[in-house]
């Protein structure tokens, strides 16, 4: 096994001690998290990844690979796929929200693949009030996203895609909000991403090893009210790893790991008293300078821009190709929302039909939207087998 090889095993095993490390340590507490629009966008909206601690940019393709590396698509391994995903959310407060995800993607020759999803986050019925108390109505608050991604392999190893994205937020039902009449936001965007996976070879098994990277959410920033306020796209940075071993002819054992920065300025540190800023940058600047600014723009400088970064880190056991068995763990800085869970799941497939369930457990205190509740994915893979299974 070459050096690559093994510095993207080692890479899983680093992290999976890094995780455990920073769990256990208090570390600073001045909150300072990144504010978005959209945030659902972020949420994992299948049930394989949100199993493996959302995990999912170099992990081996399934049909859900849009959300979270297109380029996947490239070595998809049948010529065609559609696949069902619902997730409840707050399910122990309400039991009208939740998260529902269609996907599909379809190949056009063994270079090309292209693909498309819906995402629907509904946030049930609220109840609007004005100042004085008096009801207003009852809205239901809902954003959705429709997309298209393009993927081609460039060689035996590497591939590459873009997608494209319509977004609208519809979050006030339009009810004046500070003597302006709110509006659904509406937005477009684009993902970028690369994918590269090459054989493995440890002792007598043999596997594969991939690395893949995707920007997310590149587009212009959304309004809710008028031209003034406008807000940053949930513009997210995501790269990883994995490595998949077959142990023999039935059993195969995968490990990965991605890591997220959010490419969108961090709020800087003002004086009470004027409002000036007194430590980093101003964050009213265009998509592209934000971008670039998300790497230094941190007021405690770069020890803060390492915990604006999130870690998951995924484990897949499959038996035959048929049953799998998934854990992982999601860790984010307490200074920068405090997210941290274990995850756990399992999938079923055949020839044709799969099925995937994941559970999520919030640890260290934390009230996860998701904790203790069940998600799940329905999938269909139809046509002739395109690729060597990875």
């Amino acid at each position: 096994m070459n050096f690559y090889r093994t510095s993207i095993i080692a890479l899983c095993v680093l992290f999976s001690s890094f995780l455990v490390s920073e769990a256990a340590q208090s570390g600073d507490r001045r909150f300072n998290s990144i504010s978005t629009a959209v945030p659902s966008l972020t949420i994992a909206p299948d049930s394989r990844a949100a199993a493996m601690g959302d995990v999912g940019v170099a992990t081996t393709p399934d049909v859900n690979s849009l959300h979270w590396n297109p380029a996947k698509y490239a070595f998809a391994r049948t010529d065609e796929g559609l696949a069902l995903s619902y997730s409840p959310w707050l399910r122990r407060l309400v039991n009208d929200m939740n998260l529902l995800y269609l996907t599909g993607y379809k190949r056009i020759d063994k270079m090309q693949v292209i693909a498309a999803s819906l995402r629907y986050f509904n946030m049930g019925n609220i109840d609007f009030y004005d100042s004085n108390g008096n009801y207003i109505l009852t809205g239901k608050p809902n954003e959705f996203t429709i997309d298209a991604a393009y993927s081609r392999l460039f060689s035996e190893k590497f591939s590459a895609a873009l997608a494209f994205r319509y977004i609208r937020s519809d979050i006030s039902s339009g009810v004046s909000v500070y003597g302006g009449r709110a509006k659904a936001g509406n937005s477009f965007a684009a993902d970028v991403a690369l994918y590269y996976r090459s054989d493995l070879q440890l002792s007598d098994k043999e596997g594969t090893w991939a690395f893949g990277a995707d920007i997310s959410n590149i587009g212009n920033k959304m309004t809710y009210t008028n031209e003034q306020n406008k807000f940053f796209l949930p513009i997210n940075l995501r790269i990883g790893a994995s490595a998949g071993l077959n142990l023999d002819s039935y059993n195969k054992l995968s490990l990965a790991v991605d890591l997220n920065k959010l490419l969108v300025p961090t709020p800087p540190e003002r004086d009470p008293a004027t409002g000036e800023i007194v430590k980093g940058k101003s964050p009213d600047v265009g998509v592209v300078q934000g971008m670039i600014q998300s790497f230094y723009d941190a007021p405690n400088g770069f020890s803060e821009e390492m915990h604006e970064i999130t870690y998951g880190l995924g484990l897949e056991y499959l038996y035959r190709e048929v049953f799998a068995v998934r854990t992982g763990f999601f860790y984010e800085h307490p200074t920068k929302g405090n997210r941290r869970y274990f995850t756990m799941g399992v999938g079923l497939k055949g020839e044709i039909i799969g099925i995937d369930f994941s559970y999520l457990i919030s640890t260290y205190g934390q009230n996860n939207p998701l904790n203790s509740t069940l998600r799940f994915t329905l999938s269909v893979n139809f046509g002739k087998k395109a690729v060597k299974s990875s």
